[in-house]
């Protein structure tokens, strides 16, 4: 049978765009389908104007502590408006680039919504395309509560389109975009608070993390309502928005309140499940380690999956499909084993490895946990003072380490080398042996006793 192409791409995200222009570079003939701007939710609307707000927060926080290096600060004005200009002029920048990349790789781009057909066929608007390979990288969405008044909050995406800093702001949820998000605005000059549904964030990292960032935050003049479960929105007559709890309390009044409760597949209307394609119960595409759906020659990557929802993972899942499917490498695959992160909080977070509670279920008592809390020297002379926490999470005879977990300044610049070591199968003594650089935060992970 002869194909309109080898390969179609449906989403023009990270591992969309990835898997794209490494099957041209190969000489595969390739279709990406996108309906929105090019880059995805990476680009648009998370990682990167993330960390340019980050950077913003993080120039408001070194202003406040140049006091305790002499400086005298005395005027300190932000000017959101011009800061959200810049940044959007730089995604722009960022959008066209990715375009040009497009067109030097003679890569089809197809503005529409795709609708799945077959595995290798495909409807956009009236017409029907057929391609050997089709990848579904549509990404994912955040989610809006199904509550009463919920619309009056906006998510992680209309944060981005905020045109004004809120002088009051709620933050609805723990994980990591709550705990970024949440500090950036605090930095900033909003009054923030975290509302909880449970007792600490980031739940689902190492313990030592969300309860170390909970004190720093508070610390920061962070608020957090605990055991608070949404219940409905609700704006008052002075135009402020006032959240009720299932336990009866109302919390507010606040300018905003930002929804940050987790994010869903971006799979409606795309005939997935005509075509037979298997959803799990969230609605992801289930997919394998080699990204291949239950039909064959349909693949899916990114967020559209349930596999580590991380912009670089689907990077390498799309390179390694295109490097399979036309490079003849048939065994080149992602290793779903040791994925570093970084939660981009105040200060930030990086981790790698299996949390202590999760080394403990697997290793019981041949686990070792190694821990240093310290002031770094940058603070020294600062107003604040949060300390820095790191442990290192061994097993065995030989302290082979299987986790490492940091919070403090620097934490997301050194844990890539750091990931590199244990990822290779580094021990404690390896570690032992290496001389430190002094004076650095990241020498305290190699003295640690």
């Amino acid at each position: 049978m002869a194909f309109d192409y080898d390969l179609i791409v449906i989403g023009g995200g990270s591992g969309g765009l990835a898997c794209a222009q490494r099957a041209a570079e190969f000489g595969a003939r390739t279709l990406l389908v996108e309906a929105g701007r090019l880059g995805g939710t990476c680009v648009n609307v998370g990682c990167v104007p993330k960390k340019v707000m980050w950077n913003a927060a993080e120039l408001a926080h070194a202003l406040r502590d140049g006091a305790g290096y002499g400086f005298d600060i005395s005027l300190w004005r932000h000017d959101w408006p011009l800061l959200k200009q810049l940044r959007d002029e730089f995604i722009a920048r960022i959008n066209a680039i990715y375009q040009r990349n497009l067109d030097k790789r003679q890569i089809e781009l197809l503005r529409g919504h795709a609708r799945l057909l077959s595995a290798q066929s495909i409807q956009v608007e009236e017409r029907e395309i057929s391609a050997g390979s089709i990848v579904l990288a549509t990404g994912g969405r955040p989610i809006i509560p199904t509550l009463p008044g919920a619309q009056l909050g906006i998510s992680s995406d209309g944060f981005f389109e905020l045109e004004q800093r809120p002088d009051s702001v709620a933050v609805v949820g723990a994980g990591y975009i709550a705990a970024e998000l949440s500090g950036i605005l605090s930095a900033l000059g909003s009054r923030t608070t975290v509302v909880l549904r449970h007792e600490c964030v980031l739940r689902h990292f190492d313990s030592m993390l969300g309860d170390s960032l909970m004190e720093i935050m508070r610390d920061e003049g962070v608020e957090f309502a605990t055991n608070a479960v949404p219940k409905s929105l609700a704006r008052n007559t002075a135009g402020l928005l006032e959240l009720t709890v299932e336990d009866g309390r109302v919390l507010g009044q606040y300018d905003a309140l930002i929804w940050a409760v987790g994010r869903k597949p971006i799979t409606a209307d795309m005939g997935l499940e005509l075509a037979g394609v298997k959803l799990d119960w969230l609605g992801h595409v289930i997919a394998d380690e080699w990204q291949q759906t239950n039909l064959e020659h349909l693949y899916a990557l990114g967020d559209i999956t349930a596999r580590a929802g991380l912009t670089p993972v689907a990077i390498a899942a799309g390179r390694r499909l295109a490097d399979r499917l036309f490079g003849g490498q048939k065994e080149r695959k992602v290793d779903y084993e040791n994925i570093p992160s970084v939660v981009f909080s105040h200060p930030p977070i990086g981790t790698v490895g299996l949390s202590e509670a999760d080394a403990r279920m697997r290793y019981g008592d041949a686990v070792k946990v190694f821990t240093s809390t310290f002031m770094p020297i940058y603070h020294v002379l600062t107003p604040r003072k949060p300390r820095e926490h790191m442990k290192m999470v061994t097993v065995g005879p030989t302290q082979k380490i299987v986790g490492i977990h940091v919070i403090g300044e620097g934490a997301d610049e050194m844990l890539q080398g750091f990931a590199v070591a244990l990822r290779m199968g580094a021990t404690k003594r390896d570690f032992d042996d290496t001389i430190a650089i002094h004076p650095t935060s990241a020498e305290e992970m190699v003295t640690m006793r």
